[in-house]
């Protein structure tokens, strides 16, 4: 076996014929599949032993740089039987990005008998092809391939057709293939990959393409399987994409499973819409709030991230005995991260509350702007108050929450806040870490519920607000409905939006379109009808008397 791993392998087919009958003579004593994985300097790498039907290639080196190009290395194996290559062969050529995969046939006295080749090929969008070529069954001696001269010249053919397929402006970007697996019927899981792209979009990630499996369960370990692995290698190698972020949350033992198929970073939604967080919380209590909902999801996921995390850390500060194993450790430095954050987080909520409790106790109720993400929250708040907070056309663009003051003719003012938008099925990790900056909404005397009105999917995005309003008790509360972005809505659409939303209010923060209606309505909803006076009749009444006596003065 050795001396295998020193040989050099230059001759046509990879092999010469001393090599050729070598590799056979010692297969067939061993009664096992060999493999030799051969770098293009024609240098062994690796030489794998497996069983009599099968190998099982262990960890390769890294793979080179780039999405698009091939890994550097091909493996030539032998098979004791008179089998070309096999399915399961084939796809080890394609999730490792193998440069070729060959097979040496032995017969039934050790000697090399047939052989064939096969290599990837460069991606045709759109064909429904096999995403690799294989050539014919020929007697061993016959074999005359230049390995290294094929896979150079594929992989600058992989260059060209995947610099043709994206844009100029996407050339940069992280491209990534957008997964659903769900029991939901495919119209549903469409409409939920759309978001998902919304989301990738707001990441700077750019989508190259995406995949539907709707399954009766979704199997907790194997989420997809080989043939749909297969299919999802090649939509990922078509469209350049070293990334794949599947809508939902995966189970740990999903992701890892996934991690030991492909190479290709996987993650879920919850991650992405963390990444999300951690780019657009700015203040301090923002950031502690998205570093406690990372922690959060990355504790139980800690073993299959990293393999190597169950080795031994050793005897810790020199104490005999077993010690603890890397993965102990950094669970409990995870823990006791987390325990701080808590302690931080506490904090945080009681200043909130003092915060409160002053605005009550100076008479000023408070009205708070809640709608999905990306619904024109913030370019509402502005418009109405004369603010200037952050407005983006992204989704979780504001985080921190922000009140200003709204004043009306009759000398009354009201404080107005913007909290963080909302989204189908928010992570939990996130609800239970931005409890501080949601209790905003359980202070306030009444809600404005804001839609993106110009949305295809406006009723559902108005149904997944309420369900988190109404798991937070919050269903009681006087409430407004705001349909925004009413310029943008086809005239056609506008009655049916009205029939289905009666008493809802149709405006344009952009254009300031019924801006006025809108602020009388409030007005008339938190003075007159009294939604200050159910929501706090003590702070009320104490407000009311503060009034008159100013008013004697």
């Amino acid at each position: 076996m050795s001396r295998l791993g020193q040989r050099r392998y230059h001759a046509p087919g990879g092999f010469s014929a001393d090599q050729a009958h070598e590799l056979a003579a010692l297969s067939r004593l061993l009664s096992r599949q060999i493999g030799l994985v051969i770098d293009r300097r024609g240098r062994v790498e690796m030489v794998v032993a497996g069983d009599a039907s099968s190998i099982l290639i262990p960890e390769l080196p890294l793979a080179r740089t780039g999405a698009g190009r091939l890994r550097g290395l091909r493996l030539l194996h032998t098979h004791l039987a008179q089998e070309g290559l096999s399915r399961e062969d084939l796809m080890d050529l394609l999730f490792l990005r193998l440069d070729s995969l060959d097979v040496l046939t032995v017969d039934e006295w050790g000697r090399p008998s047939k052989f064939q080749h096969a290599h990837l090929l460069p991606p045709v969008p759109g064909s429904d092809e096999p995403a690799y070529a294989t050539g014919e069954m020929i007697p061993w001696d016959r074999a005359d391939i230049d390995a290294a001269a094929e896979s150079e010249a594929l992989e600058e053919e992989f260059g060209r057709v995947l610099d043709g397929a994206v844009s100029a402006g996407e050339a940069d970007a992280l491209r990534a293939v957008l997964v659903s697996v769900s029991p939901e019927p495919k119209a549903e899981q469409e409409r939920n990959l759309a978001e998902l792209a919304e989301l990738a979009r707001t990441a700077g990630i750019a989508v190259a393409g995406t995949m539907t499996q709707r399954v009766a369960a979704i199997h907790p370990r194997h989420i997809l399987g080989k043939s749909k692995l297969a299919e999802l290698e090649v939509l990922a190698l078509q469209g350049q994409a070293s990334l794949v972020i599947f809508d939902g949350e995966l189970a740990p033992a999903q992701l890892t499973s996934l991690s030991e198929v492909t190479e290709r970073r996987v993650m879920d939604r919850t991650q992405l819409i963390l990444d999300i967080f951690a780019r657009h919380a700015m203040s301090r209590a923002g950031k502690l709030q998205v570093e406690m909902a990372r922690l959060q999801y990355e504790l139980p996921r800690l073993a299959g991230r990293d393999r190597s995390l169950d080795r031994l850390a050793g005897g810790i500060f020199g104490n005999k005995g077993r010690g603890e194993t890397k993965l102990e450790l950094d669970r409990r430095r995870l823990r006791a991260r987390i325990a701080r954050l808590r302690g931080e987080l506490e904090l945080l909520r009681r200043q909130r509350y003092h915060i409160r409790a002053r605005r009550a106790r100076q008479g000023l109720p408070l009205a708070a702007l809640v709608g999905y993400t990306n619904a024109g929250k913030s370019t509402l708040l502005n418009a109405l108050t004369r603010a200037d907070a952050l407005a983006e056309d992204k989704l979780f663009a504001t985080l921190d929450p922000t009140t200003r003051r709204l004043r009306f003719p009759r000398e009354r003012e009201l404080a107005l806040a913007d909290t963080v938008g909302f989204i189908r099925s928010l992570p939990r990790e996130l609800t239970e870490a931005f409890r501080a900056t949601l209790e905003e909404l359980e202070s306030a005397d009444m809600l404005i519920h804001v839609a993106d009105a110009s949305h295809p999917e406006c009723r559902r995005q108005m149904e997944a607000v309420e369900r988190v309003l109404a798991d937070m008790s919050l269903s009681s509360v006087p409430r407004l409905v705001v349909l925004n972005k009413w310029d943008s809505v086809p005239r056609e659409r506008r009655a049916e939006l009205l029939l289905d939303n009666p008493g809802a209010l149709p405006v344009s923060a952009l254009t300031g379109a019924g801006l006025e209606r809108l602020a009388q309505s409030v007005e008339r909803m938190m003075f007159d009808e009294g939604a200050w006076r159910r929501r706090d009749p003590a702070a009320w009444q104490e407000a009311s008397q503060e009034k008159k006596e100013r008013g004697r003065q």
